[in-house]
């Protein structure tokens, strides 16, 4: 019987789609970057302290398989770990849409699915986490509108509102009339705002409180991992600047959010395909001249990312002899050649680490099948393309 785990870390390479299975079973390369992202989680775990960083890299050289790696590290650590991708539905200009992601691909240590809100409706009205957690949202946010909404959540027995509550906790946020009458039915008291919550300028009251509320559940941190963040190059100036503002909310220490740690991954051509050629400093200045700071800062953080340099030979080898093992595991069979010819096998895939492993796993498939192998080619869909979502309107004749 061929072993299930080695089929799917297989089949995940072949496919080149990101796992955190593949993720699991291949952590032990680029050593320094790794050894500097396990210090930080450390420093969350241990001391609580909060930081961010951004990590660029070319397609297809494991960006994606590095955030996967540190979404498993994270998980042994004892750390709620949350994973999206920017995309139009998740611009990172709009916060309070990047939080409702959040909330909706966030993952408790130990399980496979997303989720968490079971584990809030086992704290009651009167326990030691409500009474800390009211008190945080009383006196450490811009706004108090927890304070009345999570109250409200511990003491409502409608099932309806309970339901809105919750709604609102996830990203979904209800409207401030209907919490009024909420906290005014079961507590026979008015609700009296010290700022009026809105969502476009208070998000970051609910990434706060959710980070606290996390380690007061007894986990040791929350890590963030945001891919695909190249793709703010397609905002708008003005929006670009303030997915810039809303970034340093993850990565300055000052603003992120108690015990978490976030990573970006970016394109490599980011700073040459935005940052210089839209002239993000300059725009900086003429949009916002009297106020540059946090996006200021954001923008130095994304000019000067450590870039993922392409693996040694001796790291590739490594990969590559897991691969096989994986594949003699997966398909009941004992590959009978070296790394070295397994190696050079991939020479034909191109420069891209992707191309590299499906490379090797063809020529295992058919040293597998038919004893021998031929030559495998890589073709233009190996490289690197970018392409903007809405066509030029020079491209028309009007």
């Amino acid at each position: 019987m061929y072993d299930i785990e080695a089929r799917h870390i297989i089949e995940a390479l072949r496919s080149g789609i990101p796992s955190r299975a593949v993720g699991q079973y291949f952590s032990e390369a680029r050593p320094k970057i790794m050894k500097e992202i396990s210090d930080r989680l450390d420093m969350v775990c241990e001391q609580g302290k909060s930081s961010g960083m951004i990590i660029s890299g070319k397609y297809g050289e494991g960006k994606t398989h590095l955030l996967n790696t540190v979404f498993n590290l994270a998980h042994s650590n004892n750390m709620v770990v949350s994973y999206i991708s920017l995309s139009k539905e998740t611009p990172m200009d709009k916060l309070y849409l990047v939080y409702q992601k959040l909330i909706q691909n966030t993952y408790l240590p130990k399980r496979q699915q997303p989720g968490f809100m079971h584990e809030l409706e086992k704290i009651s009205a009167n326990s030691p986490v409500a009474s800390e957690m009211l008190m945080y949202a009383l006196k450490h946010l811009e706004t108090d509108k927890l304070y009345y909404l999570f109250r409200c959540y511990l003491n409502t027995e409608d099932p309806d509102e309970k339901f809105l509550l919750q709604a609102d906790l996830e990203g979904d946020f209800i409207a401030n009339v209907p919490l009024k009458k909420i906290y005014r039915r079961i507590f026979d008291q008015p609700v009296k705002y010290n700022t009026n919550f809105t969502k476009t300028r208070h998000c970051s009251d609910y990434l706060s409180f959710m980070s606290h509320l996390f380690t007061q559940m007894g986990y040791h941190g929350w890590a963030i991992l945001i891919d695909e963040t190249e793709l703010m190059g397609r905002l708008s100036k003005k929006a670009r600047l303030n997915a810039y503002r809303n970034m340093a909310d993850f990565l300055l220490p000052e603003k992120c959010p108690e015990a978490s740690f976030c990573i970006f991954a970016l394109s490599a051509s980011y700073t040459e395909d935005v940052i210089e050629a839209k002239h993000e400093y300059e725009n900086l200045e003429a949009i916002y001249p009297g106020e540059p700071e946090p996006a200021r800062t954001v923008l130095n953080l994304l000019a000067k990312a450590p870039q993922l340099l392409p693996l040694t030979k001796e790291e590739i080898n490594e990969v590559l002899g897991k691969i096989q093992d994986f594949h003699g595991k997966a398909y009941e069979w004992t590959p009978n050649l070296s790394i070295a010819s397994l190696a050079d096998s991939t020479q034909s895939g191109g420069y891209l680490l992707r191309t590299k492993i499906r490379a090797a796993i063809e020529f295992l498939d058919q040293l597998y099948q038919y004893g021998k192998s031929g030559k495998t080619t890589i073709n233009e869909l190996g490289e690197e393309t970018f392409t903007e979502d809405v066509p030029s309107i020079e491209d028309f004749d009007v």
